[in-house]
């Protein structure tokens, strides 16, 4: 269980609209769960995941079915391996969306390449990189 993820869920309901993507759910989709009855969420993994009442597509971020992606204003990861955020990145922007990582520790990728701005928000209990498109 995340301890913060009822205040990422809510920083993102605050500040985004319509579809949302989750890259790399695991065994964590509790900040999609907590978004699924207000937003358009889909989650994604390279492994076959079941979360009722929440769209699953299997997808490698390195080689990302853009489908999935188009029309999301905003893609999030939570505590994604430092080794795939730069595929998520290039993923982000090829979309057109923000990207919100909430990482395991204070690890981040160098995504300077692809985002210009990266803040570190502090929201509630929660802290995560926000990078704008």
């Amino acid at each position: 269980m995340i301890q913060d993820c009822e205040d990422i869920a809510e920083f993102i309901l605050k500040n985004y609209r319509d579809k949302v993507v989750e890259i790399g759910v695991g065994s964590l989709p509790q900040v999609a769960f907590a978004l699924k009855d207000k937003l358009d969420v889909i989650v994604t993994d390279i492994y076959e995941q079941k979360y009722h009442g929440i769209k699953f597509c299997r997808d490698d971020i390195f080689a990302p079915d853009m489908r999935i992606y188009e029309g999301a204003t905003l893609i999030y990861s939570i505590r994604p391996p430092v080794e795939i955020q730069e595929g998520m990145a290039k993923t982000a922007k090829k979309a057109g969306a923000d990207l919100l990582i909430r990482p395991l520790g204070s690890e981040k990728a160098d995504l300077s390449g692809f985002y210009r701005t990266c803040a570190v928000v502090n929201y509630k209990k929660a802290r995560f990189y926000l990078y704008k498109s």
